[in-house]
């Protein structure tokens, strides 16, 4: 591939290396020019273009991603059609993802200008959460570097989302003199909310003296009638060969395969296994909700991957769980419920400073006032309702919105900056609300069926993660907030609204991909007419 300035006259069928403006319409990146591209050119004046030229040995840029993307085998996933040199994959289910690093890595050591970026080994993922990415950086890869790549990856399976199977899980608990019911009662809840992820359900519960031969006697009736028991001891084990737990997993016929986790919290754990069917012994932390050792083995349990003393022993790497600001959880909660609720906040209050002394949220689009159009596709997605935060020209915009069925809350402090508008919207959010949608005003391309496919992932996600539209693997808006960041938003000052508060927030983000909707707002007069809306 030749790169670098070429005379206008000889820039027919290259490829335009920068975006530019030119003649009242605007040729993207990667554009191939025309001969109506080469006079309007001439006619603004411009000698010179830099450009990219293919060459006979060349694969175009999307080409080539498409190719390597199909050579990587990955099940439970779905590559998107490549745009601008990439291919995005996302998971089609929930479940845990696995990858192939060390392939991987082979294929990201051929060339350079190809990339495969992925998650981490053995996350938790859910349904339409992106997974990987295939990323051609110049604008055309060598022939020979993408068959190599091709061949490298040929009848592997680069990575998978392995669905999660429900499973009958049995509980046994021991009792020592001091013990509060209360305890127990707490530990059976945290392990109902645990199970959930995965679709689980308590099978039985037997609460036992803290005695080998009661608790193989209770192991041995719950194994008869689950697919899992898992054990929680009064005390913490002291001892891997003849303390309670791993003497009583053996009394009731069957064996231990590790005592001891390389994790923490998680350490004083138990792999055991009884007719084919694991038994294991819950450390102390799994009494609490905090992520943990336990999780990880958990979740390959349910994923039907198996856990083995080998795998346990390479959990180290990582494994340091304790110090991680990310891993704690704000507060102890009871089971998710089936449906999270999510309230959208629509902020409408803006200056429109960028504008030229006109109202961008009043703009037409297809004779529709922008903010109306933006409020009456939020109102027809599956959200519980929608505040409407205004400022700027309030009584105009709220004239454009009459009829429509939102709760308009007036921020009188808008001038000071966005987060003063983000404020005044989740104050007016209902106690029910398990999350908040926040949509700006000013983005004609984002749909219904879009913050329906949001809705759907915080859902799939219990409630806990802030769940965000993107657009070729770039962050975008809206963005949905669940409520326990709801408190951090009164921190905000000034012009900062949800992304700073996203990217210092110790809570997971899953970026959904929902097209270019994600990515265009009409800050400027040319936006606005690139976007397809007239001022007035």
């Amino acid at each position: 591939m030749k790169f670098g300035p070429v005379p206008v006259g000889q820039a027919e069928g290259t490829m335009l290396a920068h975006s530019i403006a030119v003649g009242g319409k605007r040729l993207r990146k990667a554009h191939v020019l025309t001969a109506e591209d080469v006079e309007t050119f001439r006619a603004a004046g411009i000698a010179e273009v830099i450009v990219a030229m293919l060459e006979a040995d060349d694969v175009e840029e999307n080409e080539a991603a498409t190719r390597i993307a199909a050579a990587l085998g990955f099940d439970g996933a779905v590559a998107k059609p490549a745009a601008t040199g990439r291919v995005n994959i996302f998971a089609g289910r929930e479940g845990l993802f696995m990858v192939d690093k060390a392939l991987i890595d082979a294929v990201n050591a051929v060339d350079p200008d190809a990339t495969v970026a992925t998650l981490a080994s053995h996350v938790h993922v859910a349904a339409d959460q992106m997974v990987a990415t295939v990323k051609i950086i110049p604008f055309a890869m060598r022939s020979e570097a993408v068959e190599a790549i091709v061949q490298l990856a040929a009848s592997r399976t680069a990575f998978a989302v392995h669905a999660f199977r429900p499973h009958r899980v049995g509980i046994v608990q021991t009792v020592l003199p001091g013990v509060k019911g209360s305890v127990l009662d707490k530990t059976t809840r945290v392990t109902e909310d645990r199970l959930l992820r995965s679709g689980s359900s308590i099978s039985g519960e037997l609460r036992t003296p803290h005695e080998t031969g009661a608790v193989a006697d209770a192991i041995d009736d719950l194994a008869g009638r689950s697919d899992m028991v898992l054990v929680f001891g009064a005390s913490a084990m002291s001892d891997p060969e003849d303390d309670v737990i791993p003497a009583a997993i053996r009394a009731s016929g069957g064996k231990v395969l590790r005592s001891g986790m390389p994790v923490d919290p998680g350490n004083l754990f138990v792999l055991g296994e009884r007719e084919g069917k694991p038994v294991l012994g819950a450390p102390g932390c799994a009494r609490s909700p905090r992520p943990n050792g336990f999780d990880w083995v958990l979740d390959r349990i349910f994923a039907g991957i198996g856990v083995t003393s080998g795998d346990i022993a390479a959990m180290g790497v990582g494994g340091l769980l304790m110090e991680i600001p990310s891993r704690p959880q704000p507060r102890e909660p009871m089971p998710a419920p089936p449906h999270p609720q999510v309230q959208a906040v629509l902020l409408a209050a803006g200056r429109s400073s960028r504008m030229g002394g006109s109202n961008k949220l009043l703009a037409l689009f297809d004779g529709e006032p922008l903010v109306r159009r933006t409020a009456a596709r939020v109102l027809a997605a599956k959200t519980a309702g929608t505040v409407l935060v205004t400022g700027y020209q309030r009584e105009l915009v709220e004239e454009a919105l009459q009829g429509l069925d939102l709760v308009l809350v007036h921020n009188p402090d808008f001038a000071e900056g966005l987060s003063t508008s983000l404020k005044a919207g989740i104050a007016a959010v209902p106690a029910s609300a398990d999350g908040v949608l926040v949509v700006l005003g000013d983005m004609p391309g984002v749909t219904s069926d879009d913050i329906d496919r949001l809705i759907g992932v915080f859902r799939a996600s219990g409630g806990a993660s802030i769940v965000r539209a993107a657009y070729d693997g770039k962050r975008g808006n809206p963005v949905i907030l669940p409520r326990s960041l709801f408190a951090a938003v009164a921190d905000l000052h000034g012009d900062t609204g949800a992304r700073h508060l996203i990217e210092s927030a110790d809570v997971d983000v899953i970026d959904v991909d929902i097209g270019s909707g994600a990515a265009v707002d009409v800050d400027t007069p040319e936006a606005l007419v690139n976007a397809g809306g007239t001022q007035r």
